[in-house]
């Protein structure tokens, strides 16, 4: 049975890193979204991971939600932008490109350290079954 709980484990690992990679991927594209300063700047999104129980008493991780970055943004000055203010100001993320980018090496190794964890265990799983094959 505790094969079977570092499977589940492994795939609720795989599954929060890939909710992670995709905020990030998304606050990366966003980084440079510019917003007149009427409006709301593009929130950068966070996704809130939890430990979570399974079922039958398993361990693993989930994530519970995705929290949203600062509306207020930044202001650039930048008059001849075509959003500009007439004070000619815009309204940019609060993204910092440079924490988003060393996330993004965290989560993607640890999406690659789950997808190891997960293929170790489907080789030991299948070599359990072809010794009871064998017998």
């Amino acid at each position: 049975m505790a094969l079977f709980d570092m499977m589940n484990i492994a795939g609720s690992g795989l599954s929060m890193h890939q909710t992670w990679l995709d905020t990030l991927s998304y606050n990366i594209s966003n980084v440079n979204t510019a917003r007149a300063t009427s409006g709301s700047a593009f929130q950068a999104q966070y996704a809130i991971a939890q430990s979570a129980a399974g079922p039958e008493g398993g361990e693993g991780v989930r994530v519970s939600g995705i929290a949203l970055g600062d509306a207020q943004g930044r202001m650039v000055y930048q008059p001849d932008h075509p959003l500009a203010d007439a004070n000619g100001y815009i309204r940019m993320p609060d993204i910092d490109l440079g924490s988003q980018m060393s996330q993004l090496i965290m989560a993607q190794r640890g999406f690659q350290a789950q997808a190891s964890v997960l293929r170790n265990a489907q080789d030991v799983y299948s070599s359990a079954l072809s010794i009871g094959k064998q017998s």
